[in-house]
């Protein structure tokens, strides 16, 4: 039913999909994704894990918080910065997922649209590759299709890098929907297994306030496309908007926007703040009845 809440699980391929070391059940399953960037500029932390130390400090805090996944980038999505070449994008993620493969079973992902970055974040350990370009830089397909890892396809006019004036729509839930099924299928063709891609619809990516919102509302209808869905929602800028708050403050916002999410058929969360996401997840999952609580007391007086 478009635009209602059910709890029944969107019809996807391949709902329980091993992903490096654990296996999810996206039936009754949310995935908590946590961001670690080594960027100077992101957009939240504005470079407080560009260190490296620093770097692999929050990616082991955040799985002691209880994040299933870890996602490493090192070249923002903003036009605004720098150009970066891909040495440069290698030495940034390389040396974090290296240490974070050491210490944890967690999932890694390298948040890369280079065909060269991504195979040496995948040699270092990293399980999956999410790319807010879509799969269309030349080779990198290919390099997930031999290296086996989980691709995320995500939805972009300019894709990282790239500025983008005036994004304009004919119905952003049709065009979004209709871009993500032509990449699958591009991703199918370079061999690329179905129980091997997820997808995201790029919110705030080259997206007004009001493209995001109307994707929210219809969520259900990018989870349709039939792949276990991504959202990144965590205190963007549509959020802000939305409720009048500056970065720093868009956490409660944050917590509605991935329940409604959830409730819309999203599987996996990318987040900045661990803690507070795993409690409203995990929240979520119990009342709609995909876990038991975790500490029920049987009162009988």
């Amino acid at each position: 039913m478009t635009g209602g809440v059910s709890t029944a699980p969107p019809e996807m391929s391949h709902p329980v999909r091993r992903i490096g070391r654990r296996e999810f059940d996206f039936r009754r399953q949310v995935a908590i994704m946590a961001i670690v960037n080594r960027t100077p500029n992101s957009f939240h932390d504005q470079g407080r894990t560009f260190a490296l130390e620093r770097a692999v400090e929050a990616a082991s805090r955040a799985v002691e918080q209880g994040a299933d996944w870890v996602d490493i980038g090192g070249f923002a999505f903003s036009a605004a910065q720098a150009e970066i070449g891909v040495e440069e994008e290698i030495d940034r993620v390389v040396p974090v997922i290296s240490e974070v493969r050491r210490v944890t079973d967690a999932v890694i992902s390298v948040d890369t649209h280079r065909a060269a970055v991504a195979e040496a974040a995948i040699a270092a350990g990293a399980d999956v590759l999410n790319d807010t370009n879509g799969l269309r830089e030349p080779g990198i397909a290919e390099v997930a299709a031999r290296t086996g890892v989980t691709v995320v396809v995500t939805h972009s006019l300019g894709g990282p890098g790239r500025r983008v004036f005036r994004p304009d729509y004919a119905d952003i839930v049709t065009d979004v929907t209709a871009y993500l099924r032509e990449r699958v299928e591009a991703a199918l063709a370079a061999g690329i297994a179905p129980d091997r891609i997820v997808i995201d619809p790029g919110h705030d990516l080259n997206k007004n306030t009001y493209h995001s919102l109307e994707l929210m509302r219809r969520l259900d209808e990018v989870a349709a496309v039939g792949y276990p869905l991504l959202v990144a929602l965590s205190n963007k800028d549509f959020i802000g908007e939305s409720i009048g708050r500056p970065q720093g403050e868009r956490t409660e916002g944050t917590i509605a926007a991935n329940v409604m999410a959830i409730l819309r058929g999203a599987r996996i969360v990318r987040v900045h703040d661990v803690p507070a996401t795993v409690a409203s997840v995990r929240m979520t999952e119990a009342m709609l009845g995909w876990r038991p609580p975790a500490a029920p007391h049987h009162n009988l007086a």
